[in-house]
Parts: C-alpha cells; structure tokens; sequence
C-alpha cells in the first residue's frame, strides 16, 4: 500500500495533525496531483473553524496548490493534459457546469464551486484529487511556491483590477499592502495606472514605493483618506484588499466621479456607505470573487512577463499549524507556503 502526507483538523478550529492517507486513484474528469507548494490563505480559516455549511472533518484545507500531473482518470487526455505537466488549483477548484451561472460561462460565481478544502481535500498535503476543469498551467519561469499563491492571492488582485473600469493612466488605488495589496500594488503599476498605495503608517511609505506604488496614502494620518485621495484628483478605482469594513468605508469620496470601488477584502461588518454618496457622483460598489483556472493561468502569464513575484515565507508540510497560525496573526510577510520537496 502507497501512502502520503496530510496536514488535517479533526474538529472545529482545532490543531493541527500529520496523517497518513492511503494514495487515491482519481475518478473520470479528475487528475490526481502531487503537490509541491500551497498557500495558507486567510480564507482556509473558513473550512478549518466550520465557518460555512458543508464542511466535514476531518479537512485539508489549502487552495492555492502547485503541483505536477501525477495520473490522469479517465476522459481527462482530451484537455490536453499530460503526465508531469506543471499545474495550479485555486479557490476555483471546478465548478458544476449545470447551473445558470456555468450556462452562461460565469463559471467563477457557480453555487456548487468546489472549493478545495471545501468540497474536497485541499492541497495541505503531498496529493490532491482535482477536477480537470481546475487545472491551470504555470508557466516555466515561475516556481513552484510562487504559483501556488497565484491561484488565489495573484488571481484575486489581477482580475479585480483587469475587470475593473480603470485604463491605463486612470488613477488606481490599493487599499492595504498586505497578502493581496503588496501583489496588487505589483499589478497596477505594470497595468499602467497611476497607482497609489493605502496602509497604516508612515513606515509603509518606503516599501510601497519598493513595490512601484508613484503614491503612498498613510491611513493613521491627520489627513483623512477620501481627502488625500481626492488631492490627487480622485481614484477612477479603488481596490481594496484589507479586511476591514471601517477602512474601506474611508475610501468612497475620495472616488472620482463614476468612480467605481472594488472589494476582495472579507469582513462581516457591513459598509458604511450611504445611497447619496453613490448617487449624486455616479459611483459603483461592487464585490469581486477570485477567477477561473483560465484566469488563473493569465494571472501567471502576466506575473511571468513583468517580473511579479508574491513574498513568500516557504515552510516544510509539517509545520501547516504554525505557518497558519502565523498567517491568522498578521505576522506572516506576505504569504505563507507549505512546501513538500
């Protein structure tokens, strides 16, 4: 009996354990994976605290997987993949194909999304059984613990600005220089926008200069947000990272007019935005998900071609509980990476 590796929680928010699982074959339309690098993402927290429905224990979370094609199931060789290619999983890990949404080819907003570590068993481990449609190519140039957090962090910030109104020259601001922000920073300005980059503190001002930002906003400062932005001449988009309701509430008046305000960064506290300050200058508040695997590939290819890179703390798959750990704390600079080489 072959056997590999997991990093699982067995109960609601609990430790992190190493097993043993017994190697799967994979089924029809599915590829099994033998992962070399994942990403610890905030949003793992969801599944290994049960925070939404459906999750069965134990998990193995992990959504930001690269690995190389190990078996191919049956009706997979007509995508084109072959034993050993390089691939990436992301939050979109497959999508139903029935629904509506998949009908219409929003496949990234399908209600049966099979989110790793959600629907299956995520990429904390040194296996992962994905569906063929998840797969995503990675691109020579990029390494292995690079790619895995293009398939979540990079997609997200990539296409919410990609997808946006803005063009190149527009002034574009990123709120929060964190695990999403420091890779949207790296996007706006190789997307061509006058790019300005929001955080806490006037110690940030050299990094986000670093990172290409031509405009650093402190938010902690005597001048408020909206008024700073406005100086400028207002942003055409704002896109914000941070996880914090208060400080993407901050930003709405300093949008231009038409202005349009894009929010990957999760929490539950509602927005403070009232109907005037949309209305009377014709601006847009629009929530944005993560991206396809086909997006997920194009987040790549970009990456690839400009030089952008995640920063990434790369650690051995055993330690999955204190690189989690460390990324629920905030200390984690910027995306932790289980690596099983």
């Amino acid at each position: 009996m072959t056997t590999y590796k997991v990093a699982q929680v067995t109960s609601a928010g609990g430790p992190f354990e190493i097993a043993e699982r017994e190697v799967p074959e994979p089924g029809p339309r599915h590829v099994r994976i033998a992962v070399e690098a994942c990403g610890v993402c905030h949003s793992d927290s969801l599944f290994v605290n049960a925070a939404v429905p459906g999750i069965d224990f134990p998990v193995v979370p992990g959504h930001e997987v690269a690995g190389r094609v190990e078996r191919l199931g049956e009706g997979t060789r007509e995508w084109g993949w072959q034993v050993g290619d390089r691939v990436a999983v992301g939050w979109f890990g497959g999508s139903c194909g029935h629904c509506t949404p998949c009908r219409q080819g929003d496949f990234i907003v399908c209600p049966n999304l099979k989110v790793p570590g959600w629907a299956y068993d995520g990429g904390f481990a040194e296996r992962v059984i994905a569906p063929v449609d998840a797969l995503a190519r990675i691109p020579d140039a990029l390494a292995a613990s690079d790619a895995g957090p293009m398939a979540c962090a990079g997609v997200t910030t990539f296409n919410g600005l990609r997808r946006s109104s803005a063009r190149p020259g527009d002034l574009v601001a990123v709120l929060g220089i964190g695990g999403l922000g420091h890779l949207g920073v790296q996007y706006a300005v190789a997307m061509g926008f006058e790019t300005v980059a929001i955080a806490r503190g006037a110690d940030k001002a050299d990094f986000a200069k670093r990172l290409g930002a031509h405009h650093y906003v402190d938010s902690t400062a005597d001048t408020p947000v909206a008024e700073a932005l406005g100086s400028l001449g207002g942003a055409r988009v704002v896109l914000a990272t941070a996880g914090s309701s208060e400080a993407i509430t901050a930003t709405v008046d300093g949008l231009s007019h038409r202005g349009e305000l894009v929010v990957i960064g999760a929490d539950p506290e509602p927005l403070g935005v009232t109907p005037l300050q949309l209305i009377m200058s014709g601006r847009v508040v629009r929530g944005h998900p993560s991206g396809t695997s086909q997006d997920v590939q194009d987040a790549m290819a970009f990456s690839a071609l400009h030089g952008i890179r995640p920063m990434t703390e790369v650690v051995p798959l055993e330690q999955a509980g204190e690189a989690y750990r460390k990324m629920l704390s905030g200390a984690a600079r910027f995306r932790m990476v289980l690596a099983t080489g």
